[in-house]
C-alpha cells in the first residue's frame, strides 16, 4: 500500500542524512536487515509448513506430523496463504490513518514473533493461534517497510532504484538463510525446533529495529497535523467517483463469501463442517459454485466502477486489471514452490549422495552458504562503523544475530562434511529460488535498461512461458517414475533456474505499472485489487497443488506436471497476443 496523502512526517534526524553505506543512506541497510530477519522466519517457517502437515504420525517422535493428505495440507496452507495478501490491505490503511509505518512494523514484528513462538509448542492449538499470529502480524508488517523506504529516499529520486533493489535483496538473503537453516534443523532435530529458531531471529529483527530509533528520526511517524489531508495531481483531471450504496453492497457480498469459502476449504476437506453443502452438485462442489458467483459480482462492481471515470484513466485502469488477471496465472503456476514441488522433493526425488558426488555438493553448499554470509556481514561492519554512536545497541543486536547465524552455518557444514553418505534435506531446493535470484536480477534489470527491453504484455509472456518450460522439464524427468524409479535432481534444480527467470520478468514490473497507470488518489484503490488478485492466485495454487497426490495415483506425476506446463503456456501466448491492446489502454506510458 502507498502513502497517497502525505500523511507522514519526513523529517529524520540530522545524522541520518550525513551517514552513509555503500552510497546509500544508512537507514536503508536498518530496513534492509530488519527485513531480512522478517524473511528469514516466514520461509523458514513456509519451507516446513506442507511437510509438517503431510508427515506420519509418529508418537513420541520430533518428526511426528499430521498425518494429512495433500489435498488437506494445500486447502488449509491456501488460506493461510491468501490471507497474508489481504490483511496488509487492512494493515495500509490502519497504518495511514491511525498509527503510521513506524508503529505498524514493530507492532506486526512483535505479533509475528509472538506467532513464530506459538509454533514451537507442540499442540494442534498452538499451531493454529502461531498461523493466526503470523497472518495478522504480515498485515502490519508487509505494506509499511516500502513505505519507509519510500519516505527515505523522497528527496533523492535517483537513488530509489538502487535502494530497492539493495532492500530486495535483503528479502531474498533471508528467505535463502531461513529456508536453509530451519529446514535443516527441523529436518534433523524436530519440526518445532524449525520453527522456534524462526522465532528467535524474528524477536532479534525486532529489537534491532526499535534500537534504531535514533538513526531514523521520525522516519515513519504518523503527522496527526496533515492527517487526512488528499493531494491531488495536476493530471488528475477525471470526475470524482465516489463509492456508492451499490459499490458497498457489492463489496460486503464478494468479501464475506471470499472470507468464509477460505476457511470452509480446509475445515469441509478435514471433515469438519461445510457450510455450502446444501449447494452441493453431482458435479460441483457448493462451495466453488459460491466462489463463481463471488467472481461474477467482483468483475461486475470492477467494470462498473471502472467505467464512471474519464477515457484516459478508465483504459489504464482497465490495462492493470489486465495485467493483474494475467498475474494469477502466474502465481498460481510459480507458487506451487510452496506446495506440490515440497512433496515432491521429498518423495520422488533421488536426494541421496555418496562419495565423490556428496562431496561436490558440499563444497558447492558450503560456497553457496559462506560467500553470500561473508559479503552480508562485511555490510553489517561497514554499518556499525558509521551508526555506532547513535545506534549502538541496535548493532549489537544485529552482531548476535550473525554470531548465531554463523554458528549455525558452520554446524550445519561440519556434519556434512562429516558423512560418508547422506540425503539432500528436502527444504534445501527451495533456497534454489532466493539463490538465482541474487545471482540473475542485475542481469535480468540490466535488459530493462537497454534496446531490447519488451512491453509490459511480452515481459508477462515470457514469464510465463519460462515457468511453463520449468514444469516441462520436471515433466521429462518424471516420465516412469510410477514404476518406482526417482527423479534426478537435476531436473527440479533446472526447473527452480527457470522458475526465478520467469519470477524476475513479472514480478518486479508488475507494481511498478500500477504506480505509473493509475492517478494518486486511486492508487490504494488498484493496489488493493492488484494484492487481492495475488492471493487469489495462492489460493488456487495452494488448492490445484493439493491434488498431487491424486493425479499422480489416478494418472502420473508428468501428467500433473505437463498440466501445469500447458496452462502458463497458453496464458503466455494469450497476453502477448494482447499486446496491441494493452498498449492502446497504456496511452503512451511504457
Amino acid at each position: 500500500m502507498g502513502r497517497l496523502n502525505g500523511d507522514i512526517a519526513t523529517s529524520p534526524s540530522t545524522d541520518f542524512f550525513k551517514s552513509n553505506v555503500l552510497g546509500q543512506r544508512s537507514g536503508l541497510f536498518v530496513l534492509f536487515f530488519t527485513e531480512m530477519w522478517e524473511r528469514f522466519s516466514f520461509y523458514g517457517m513456509r519451507v516446513l509448513l506442507m511437510q509438517f502437515l503431510t508427515a506420519a504420525v509418529i508418537q513420541g517422535s520430533p518428526f511426528s506430523g499430521w498425518s494429512w493428505t495433500a489435498q488437506q495440507a494445500g486447502a488449509l496452507y491456501g488460506t493461510y496463504a491468501m490471507m497474508l495478501y489481504l490483511t496488509p490491505i487492512i494493515g495500509g490503511i490502519i497504518a495511514d490513518k491511525y498509527i503510521g509505518s513506524r508503529k505498524a512494523v514493530i507492532i506486526g514484528s512483535a505479533i509475528m514473533t509472538l506467532g513464530h513462538a506459538a509454533m514451537a509448542f507442540d499442540t494442534s492449538i498452538m499451531f493454529f493461534l502461531g498461523l493466526v499470529c503470523l497472518v495478522i502480524g504480515t498485515g502490519f508488517f508487509k505494506p509499511n517497510m516500502p513505505s519507509i523506504l519510500g519516505e527515505i529516499y523522497k528527496d533523492l529520486p535517483e537513488k530509489k532504484d538502487g535502494a530497492y533493489t539493495i532492500f530486495y535483496m535483503g528479502v531474498n538473503a533471508g528467505a535463502f538463510f531461513g529456508m536453509m537453516l530451519c529446514g535443516y534443523i527441523a529436518e534433523t532435530y524436530g519440526w518445532h525446533w524449525g520453527f522456534g529458531l524462526a522465532g528467535i531471529f524474528m524477536l532479534l529483527g525486532t529489537l534491532q529495529f526499535v534500537f534504531a530509533k535514533p538513526l531514523m528520526g521520525n522516519l515513519g511517524v504518523l503527522n496527526k497535523s496533515t492527517s487526512g489531508e488528499h493531494k491531488v495531481i495536476a493530471e488528475d483531471t477525471d470526475t470524482r467517483n465516489p463509492f456508492t450504496i451499490r459499490d458497498y453492497v457489492l463489496i460486503a457480498i464478494v468479501s464475506i463469501i471470499g472470507f468464509v469459502y477460505a476457511f470452509n476449504d480446509p475445515l469441509s476437506k478435514n471433515g469438519i463442517v461445510d457450510v455450502f453443502s446444501r449447494l452441493d452438485t453431482p458435479f460441483l462442489r457448493g462451495q466453488y459454485i459460491m466462489v463463481i458467483v463471488a467472481l461474477i459480482l467482483f468483475i461486475y462492481l470492477i467494470v462498473t466502477r471502472i467505467m464512471r471515470y474519464d477515457k484516459v484513466v478508465r483504459d489504464r485502469m482497465f490495462a492493470v486489471v489486465l495485467l493483474a488477471f494475467f498475474l494469477v496465472f502466474f502465481f498460481m503456476s510459480f507458487e506451487q514452490g510452496a506446495t506440490s514441488l515440497v512433496l515432491v522433493a521429498r518423495d520422488n526425488i533421488d536426494r541421496s549422495l555418496t562419495g565423490a558426488a556428496l562431496t561436490t555438493f558440499n563444497v558447492v553448499n558450503g560456497l553457496l552458504t559462506i560467500v553470500p554470509l561473508s559479503i552480508i556481514s562485511w555490510v553489517l561492519i561497514k554499518l556499525a562503523k558509521v551508526t555506532w554512536d547513535k545506534i549502538a545497541i541496535s548493532n549489537i543486536v544485529l552482531f548476535i544475530c550473525f554470531g548465531l547465524i554463523w554458528g549455525a552455518v558452520i554446524w550445519m557444514l561440519y556434519n556434512e562434511f562429516n558423512k560418508e553418505a547422506s540425503e539432500i534435506k528436502v527444504s534445501w531446493f527451495s533456497i534454489l529460488n532466493s539463490f538465482f535470484i541474487i545471482a540473475l536480477a542485475s542481469s535480468v534489470s540490466k535488459i530493462w535498461e537497454s534496446k531490447y527491453n519488451p512491453s509490459a504484455a511480452f515481459k508477462y509472456g515470457f514469464g510465463l512461458i519460462l515457468v511453463a518450460i520449468g514444469f516441462f522439464i520436471i515433466g521429462l524427468g518424471s516420465i516412469g517414475i510410477s514404476q518406482g524409479a526417482k527423479i534426478s535432481m537435476v531436473f527440479l534444480v533446472l526447473t527452480y533456474l527457470f522458475h526465478t527467470l520467469g519470477e524476475l520478468f513479472i514480478s518486479p514490473v508488475g507494481l511498478s505499472y500500477v504506480s505509473k497507470l493509475v492517478p494518486a488518489r486511486m492508487l490504494a484503490f488498484m493496489f488493493g485489487i492488484w494484492y487481492l488478485a495475488i492471493a487469489i492466485a495462492q489460493k488456487v495454487a495452494a488448492v490445484l497443488g493439493g491434488q498431487v497426490e491424486t493425479i499422480q495415483e489416478e494418472h502420473s506425476l508428468s501428467y500433473f506436471f505437463f498440466l501445469f506446463t500447458a496452462i502458463p503456456a497458453l496464458a503466455g501466448l494469450l497476453v502477448m497476443l494482447f499486446n496491441p491492446l494493452i498498449k492502446r489502454l497504456m496511452h503512451g506510458i511504457k
